[in-house]
Formats: C-alpha cells, structure tokens, sequence
C-alpha cells in the first residue's frame, strides 16, 4: 500500500470516528476541502460511497460501516506501535548485539556492563566471542570490539581498554627443569604453547620489540589453541611457556603461579576499541552500552 492510500484511509477513519469534516480536519491538521478531497479520491478509487453527507452530519455506509471495523483497530495499533518507538529513543529498551574477543569479553566487556545493566531491566546484551575479522554491519552486530590495528574503516571508535602489553610466562616448575630463556632466539628450545585465529590464518608468532629492533619467533611445542583462555590454563598446568596478554595475568604473578620472562623485549600495543557505524544513528540502548564501556580518560 502507497503512503497516500494509508493517510487517505486514516482520514476516512478519523472522519468515521468523529462524526464531523469539521474535527475531523481540526484533528489531522488540514483544511475541510483537502479533507473532502481526499474523500472524494478514496471513494473514487473503490468505486463505492463510503460516507453519508448532509449539512448538519456524516455518516457511515454499509461499505463504509464495514471497512471501518476492518481498518479502524489496525490503524490503532500502528499508532500504538508508533509511539512505543518513542521509547527506543528515550529510554535504553531492546538488545545490543557485541562482537569481540574472548580476552576483551572477560577483562572488559564483562565486568563494566554486568554492573550497569541491572539499572536498566528492559536493556538486553547479546556477546558473541570471535577472534576473526568480522563484518559487525553485514552480521548485524551492533558494536564490534577489536585492537586499534584491526578496526574497520570508516566506524566510530571509543577505547574500551588502555594500552595493551605481552607477557611470556611459565610456572616456576617449568623454568626449574627447562630453564628460563634470556632472548627471544633461545625460545627454539622451549615447549611454547601456540594460538591459531583466524586473523593470522597459520599459527600466531610470537613478536617481541626491544630499542627498536624487532624479532618474529616461529614457536614450537606440544598444545595449539584458538584462544587465551585454555592457553591461560595449560601453562598453569605447566606444560609450557604461554604468550598471551599481561593483564591475564597479573592476579596468578602476583600468586607466584606463573612467573615472567622476556619482559624488557615486549613493549606496549594499541589497545581495544569499541567501534560501530557511524552513519547508523545510535540508539539510547547503544549510548548507554558504549559509554558503560568506555574506557575512563586518564
């Protein structure tokens, strides 16, 4: 149905309903012989009276009687319908779908937003953990949360996290029996725990940085995995050295359950971003996940 055939129907209900040209057009906003018009189009088109006209009343036809209990309660609830969109707009209702890591799902998303959305019952939060390049638009992902160096073009993005550093850790046991490794070349000789993802299609290699000069280590060892947190729990169980973002790590340090090496070859990286389109204006509900997400300035 045309935008004209709907507002010609919603005249002729607004008409049926009050009984007069006269309110009818006070209701709508136009004038009585646009009103009429409109009237005389819509019947023209059916090609059959619709309303009953005298100079002091109007009233329905048998047609018209008919097509107004048809057409009146659905008009009603799209107006309804219309209105609650008000609520979209006001008040953070309806779910924001998050793709990201599962690193950023448990560091940051987790924490910031389990504590923000019981003030908010009618906020919904789907998380779908993915270590590929996803397309947030083309998988209809509301917000995608990624390192500075993959996010996609033309988005806006907030920082979700500070700058992020590698820690290369063992348990003491391991170190113990195995030695601990003094430059990156000696890894070669080490059990290394490896991670596959899909943004680097073969295994991850191990990048270190030192006074500006840079080394790639291709590691070796018994466990792959595809993400930090069985690799997180392999090296806790000692069967290796584990490559893996530091602030995983700083409660089994601080435990003395893993211990550090290599630390003066890992510098900082860019940290996570939440990003979304911009030319998709942000709902309430999308404002309120990004800014419970945002990482505090300073």
């Amino acid at each position: 149905m045309s935008r004209d055939n709907l507002n010609d129907l919603l005249a002729f209900v607004t008409i049926a309903r009050e009984g007069s040209f006269t309110r009818a057009a006070a209701q709508l906003g136009v004038s009585q012989s646009a009103l009429s018009h409109t009237m005389r189009e819509l019947e023209a088109r059916l090609g059959i009276r619709l309303l009953t006209r005298t100079t002091r009343s109007v009233s329905m036809t048998e047609a018209g009687e008919h097509l107004y209990e048809s057409v009146a309660p659905r008009l009603e609830d799209i107006q309804a319908e219309l209105a609650m969109m008000g609520q979209f707009r006001d008040t953070p209702v309806g779910t924001v779908r998050i793709n990201t890591t599962g690193h950023a799902a448990d560091l940051y998303v987790w924490p910031r937003l389990s504590s923000m959305l019981p003030q908010y019952p009618q906020l919904k939060v789907e998380v779908a953990v993915d270590y590929g390049l996803t397309d947030i638009v083309a998988q209809r992902f509301d917000i995608g949360i990624r390192l500075g160096e993959h996010l996609a073009r033309d988005m806006i993005a907030v920082p979700v996290s500070p700058p992020q550093r590698i820690a290369v850790v063992a348990t003491p046991a391991y170190f113990a029996t195995h030695g601990i490794p003094r430059t990156p070349q000696e890894l070669v000789t080490h059990n290394c725990i490896g991670m596959r993802l899909p943004t680097h299609g073969g295994l991850l290699p191990w990048e270190f940085d030192r006074d500006g000069v840079q080394y790639k280590s291709r590691v070796e060892g018994q466990w792959i995995f595809n993400g930090s947190a069985p690799a997180l729990r392999a090296a806790l169980a000692g069967v290796g050295l584990a490559y893996l973002p530091e602030d995983l790590m700083h409660e089994h340090l601080a435990a003395g359950r893993l211990q550090r090496v290599l630390e003066d070859w890992c510098e900082p990286y860019d940290g996570y971003y939440a990003y979304y389109p911009s030319r998709r204006q942000a709902s309430r509900a999308l404002q309120v996940v990004i800014e419970a997400l945002r990482h505090p300035a300073g």
